[in-house]
C-alpha cells in the first residue's frame, strides 16, 4: 500500500530478523494510522526538503520482534510512531528537519541513519539527541 510519493507500508513492516524468526510483523489498525501520520506529517514532507533519498532501516515492531532485536519495552516501533532512516547525510537530514518547523517527538542523529518519532495524539516533545556513534 502506497502512502506517500516516496514511502510505502511494506516499507515500516519489513524486517530480516522477523523473517529469520518466524515473527509475524503485522500493524493492527491503530498502528497503520500511527504510520500513516508519521510518514504524511513528518517524513515525506522532511523527503521533500531533503531532496534526496531515504531508506526505512526499522519501522513498525510487533512487540515480539521488537524484544527479539533488543528493543525497550515503551519503543515508539511499537506504537508505529517511530522509524529509523538510513540517508546519505544524517547531519544535513536534521538541519533540514531544523529548519523546516515539522512538528516531531524525536529526532536522534546517528552515524549512518536518524531516529524519526511522531506521536498520534500530538503530544510531541521536539527533541534533538545523538545517539551513540
Amino acid at each position: 500500500m502506497k502512502i506517500s510519493e516516496n514511502f510505502e507500508l511494506k516499507e515500516f513492516t519489513r524486517s530480516n530478523t522477523a523473517t529469520q524468526k518466524g515473527i509475524a510483523n503485522d500493524p493492527g489498525v491503530r498502528e497503520v494510522k500511527a504510520i500513516e501520520n508519521l510518514v504524511v506529517n513528518l517524513l515525506q514532507p522532511l523527503r521533500e526538503k531533503y531532496g534526496k533519498r531515504m531508506v526505512i532501516n526499522s519501522g513498525y515492531r510487533c512487540p515480539e520482534l521488537n524484544k527479539a532485536v533488543g528493543g525497550v519495552p515503551t519503543s515508539q516501533h511499537t506504537k508505529g510512531e517511530a522509524a529509523d532512516v538510513a540517508c546519505e547525510h544524517p547531519a544535513y537530514l536534521v538541519d533540514c528537519l531544523r529548519r523546516s518547523g515539522l512538528d516531531f517527538d524525536q529526532c536522534i542523529q546517528y552515524s549512518t541513519f536518524v531516529h524519526l518519532s511522531l506521536k498520534l495524539s500530538g503530544q510531541n516533545r521536539k527533541q534533538y539527541l545523538k545517539g551513540r556513534y
